[in-house]
């Protein structure tokens, strides 16, 4: 059965890695205007109402375990073409070769890196909670720290967050909110979805991938950080120096629609080594 994610807004509007594919860049990841807006809009609302200290923590709680299935990674990324992203209706190819695109992709431009390939094959298997009825808003879109003020950056941050209770609450609705300055990423608490989801379950199985990995993963979606540059008084220096990681990933996570679909079929030996490597056998998801 066909699961509906609705309109991903963390890929509306993202230009396509190759420039000469992609329009302007004022054209992108434009909120003002443009065909889906009431769209996306309705999304960051619920999100930014929702999207609370106390709805995180449940989250963690209730996916904490990884007992909802058991499955090899490659079990997952087929679980992909069971997703049906409403945003984007005259793609025609399985979601999984997004997933193989991104990996090709970095594996071009970074041949060195193996452990890289296998993060752009990894990345967006988070949003196999859709599968298991989390709505869109709790599995797509920019994430942020919650427990804190929105900074400036935040999507719709001017127009969505006035229902949230947490800002009216005085621990969270400065600056700093629940945190001290430059506590570390780490010790942030970012709005649930399906980067945090996958970082958390990383961590569960011990994939032994490196720490920029965990990075790329978990702060993909962090717009506000890695692309608008706020919430620097949360960062610690580890994260100041990640920062450049994940930006280098970003370039490769669009959902580029290039007509060239890769053999997936000739590619799997390669991924399937890279998953013995980093991440084997049946894991708890």
């Amino acid at each position: 059965m066909k699961v509906v994610l609705g309109s991903d807004p963390s890929r509306v509007y993202r230009p396509d890695v190759d420039p000469e594919l992609a329009k302007s860049k004022d054209s992108f990841r434009n909120y003002t205007a443009g065909p889906l807006l009431d769209r996306v809009f309705t999304t960051y609302k619920l999100m930014h109402t929702h999207q609370t200290v106390d709805f995180v923590n449940r989250k963690h709680i209730q996916f904490g375990g990884f007992s909802y299935k058991k499955m090899t990674v490659m079990e997952a990324v087929n679980l992909l073409d069971d997703l049906v992203d409403e945003s984007d209706p005259d793609v025609d190819f399985p979601n999984s070769f997004h997933a193989f695109q991104t990996a090709e992709g970095i594996r071009k431009a970074h041949p060195d890196k193996d452990w890289f390939h296998l993060v752009g094959l990894l990345h967006d298997l988070g949003k196999i909670l859709a599968l298991w009825g989390e709505p869109q808003w709790a599995v797509v879109g920019d994430t942020f720290p919650v427990g804190c003020r929105p900074q400036a950056s935040v999507v719709f941050c001017d127009s969505t967050f006035q229902d949230n209770p947490d800002l009216q609450d005085p621990g969270y609705s400065t600056e700093l909110g629940m945190y001290q300055p430059y506590c570390g990423l780490e010790n942030v608490l970012m709005s649930w979805g399906h980067d945090e989801y996958l970082y958390q379950m990383m961590k569960f199985n011990k994939f032994s991938l490196p720490a920029e990995a965990f990075y790329m993963i978990r702060f993909h979606s962090f717009y506000p950080w890695h692309t608008g540059g706020d919430y620097l008084q949360l960062c610690s220096q580890q994260d100041l120096d990640m920062l450049p990681w994940v930006q280098e990933f970003n370039k490769f996570d669009l959902y580029t629609k290039s007509p060239e679909l890769p053999d997936v079929d000739s590619l799997w030996p390669y991924y399937q080594g890279l998953i013995d490597k980093y991440c084997p056998g049946i894991l708890s998801w």
